[in-house]
């Protein structure tokens, strides 16, 4: 190196984007709902609380609890900004966890909220926040019942983290989770893909791309519960959060043992997002999404439940995208408008931190 550019650059506080997989230390990565995400999953909790309930690892857990059929689910929101086109860390934090309940199937009934306050955040801004969740749950149909409050010191915290948890009845005859996908299957996306990620993208870094860009964050119990309408026999849903949809199918592909291929020119991809991931050096198929999932349904099936959900306001953009394959066990693959096909892997970490 240059003398003259040893004074200005020191590779030692260097960082790398995708760091290696032998982490001492909690990286970044491990929260991008990727593959450090996984092995964090797989190599410090799931050995610690050790399961069969666990084990399946889906969106949510399925219970037995008195006769009834209980998901349950709980998540942390940590987003940054706290308020973007589209939504909040209000809309967020119970749009999210109805939405882990619907993905078994359930009807979303109650959740918990809990708040951790940075000393010295307004008090107009926390207020703003529970508005946006009372009217979120509303539009949900589903009750905070219980919540709860800390504050830790200034510069401890990031403003405000909420957590919340939910609990929803499954219907008889659903069993929804991603060991059931089957060579054959219909997969279809309820909507256009990448909105959320690019949203909190252009206020955090501010950016434009000549329109507003707004988060698709929505309830979607109502949408899945017009989809099992037409047949109780969904095999998988999964709402493709942190790690967008190419996560989500390489979840799903990992935990039935199959394949999935895609079509690349079927996969909804809005003009604004595929504008703004051109700019960046972004693939659309790893940037979140907060109001969309993704259906393996039965090839017999397909045609209804994509007309159902077209017919919801939620899936008036369901597309079907692919199937599912006996090639490739646990590999996605995209064949491209130029006739190829290329590999979508399970991301290292987050293209997008922070974003749920």
């Amino acid at each position: 190196m240059p003398e003259q550019l040893a004074d200005v650059v020191d590779p030692a506080g260097w960082t790398c984007p995708a760091p290696l997989r032998d982490q001492p230390v909690v990286v970044m990565g491990h929260g991008g709902g990727g593959a450090l995400s996984a092995e964090l999953i797989e190599q410090v909790f799931t050995p610690a609380y050790g399961n069969p309930t666990l084990a399946g690892l889906a969106d949510s857990a399925v219970l037995e609890l008195g006769g009834a059929r209980l998901a349950f689910s709980t998540d942390s929101y940590v987003v940054r900004p706290l308020f973007f086109p589209g939504g909040s860390l209000g809309d967020l934090a119970v749009n999210g966890t109805v939405n882990d309940l619907a993905m078994s199937g359930a009807r979303p009934a109650y959740l918990s909220a809990a708040f951790v306050l940075e000393e010295g955040v307004e008090l107009t801004v926390v207020e703003r926040i529970a508005r946006a969740m009372g009217a979120a749950a509303k539009a949900a149909g589903v009750t905070v019942a219980t919540g709860d409050t800390k504050v830790v010191e200034s510069g401890h915290g990031d403003g405000v983290y909420v957590t919340t948890a939910g609990v929803g009845l499954v219907p008889d005859g659903v069993d929804i989770r991603p060991q059931r996908a089957r060579p054959g299957d219909a997969v279809i996306v309820s909507g256009p893909i990448g909105l959320h990620g690019v949203a909190i993208m252009s206020v955090r870094e501010g950016l434009e791309f000549g329109v507003e860009v707004a988060s698709d964050t929505a309830p979607l119990a109502d949408l899945v519960a017009a989809m099992l309408a037409v047949t109780p026999d969904v095999h998988v849903l999964r709402d493709p959060t942190r790690g967008g949809l190419a996560a989500s199918l390489n979840e799903i592909a990992r935990a039935s043992g199959t394949g999935v291929r895609l079509q690349e020119r079927a996969v909804p991809v809005p003009d604004a997002v595929a504008n703004a991931c051109g700019f960046l050096g972004l693939d659309p198929l790893y940037v979140a999404n907060e109001g969309r999932l993704v259906a393996f349904v039965p090839p017999s099936e397909a045609e209804q439940v994509l007309a159902a959900m077209r017919a919801h306001p939620q899936g008036a953009g369901a597309t079907l995208i692919g199937e599912c394959v006996a090639d490739h066990p646990g590999m996605v693959v995209v064949a491209t408008g130029l006739g190829g096909t290329r590999v979508v892997d399970l991301p290292l970490g987050e293209q997008l931190p922070r974003i749920c």
